[in-house]
């Protein structure tokens, strides 16, 4: 027999699959842990996590803040400030959509990526096709998610090592044969 560990997080996490309809093993597999592992936090099997990237997940996909989980402690991991992700949280709360429907979008393989993306430890897609269904998913414009899109493309360059004030010339002419070509698709 398992000993009961009673937490106020549990609690939170089994009504807020219960208010929302989520099975155990979508929620799993949102937050990449284990089946087995949400079964026992709900059930009070074992303490609830301390794991800063895992409370974060939960609190991403319940959309709180993970302070509202006594267990949570600084974050583990730099957190992304990226304009395009606080875009693309403002289209979701714009278009109403929760971030578990936003979530069912996606195949579910892709939907921790997109887990992490929202809660800041990835950037958005370099991915054009990416990007793109994201964005239409939310109800972006084809610019909106370009320019994204541009953003996103840019930092990819001056990260690998490119100076774009010297390459200025060259990094226009790119965009915008991009754009011409990704405006133009139907």
């Amino acid at each position: 027999m398992k000993t009961k560990i009673t937490t106020k997080s549990s609690k939170k996490l089994s009504d807020f699959l219960n208010k929302n309809k989520l099975h155990k093993r979508d929620f799993a597999q949102m937050i990449g842990v284990t089946l087995s592992y949400v079964y026992n936090l709900i059930d009070n099997t074992i303490p609830f996590s301390t794991r800063g990237t895992t409370l974060e997940r939960i609190a991403t996909v319940m959309e709180v803040e993970p302070e509202v989980f006594e267990e949570y402690r600084l974050p583990q991991e730099p957190i992304l400030i990226d304009k395009n992700i606080e875009k693309i949280k403002k289209n979701l709360k714009e278009k109403n959509m929760s971030v578990i429907d936003f979530l069912k979008s996606f195949p579910r393989n892709k939907r921790l990526e997109i887990v992490d993306m929202l809660r800041g430890a990835m950037p958005v897609p370099v991915d054009y096709n990416e990007l793109k269904f994201i964005g239409n998913t939310i109800g972006m414009n084809n610019e909106e998610i370009f320019d994204i899109w541009e953003t996103r493309l840019k930092q990819t360059l001056e990260n690998g090592g490119m100076n774009l004030n010297s390459n200025s010339e060259l990094i226009d002419k790119m965009i915008a044969c991009a754009k011409k070509y990704t405006l133009n698709l139907k």
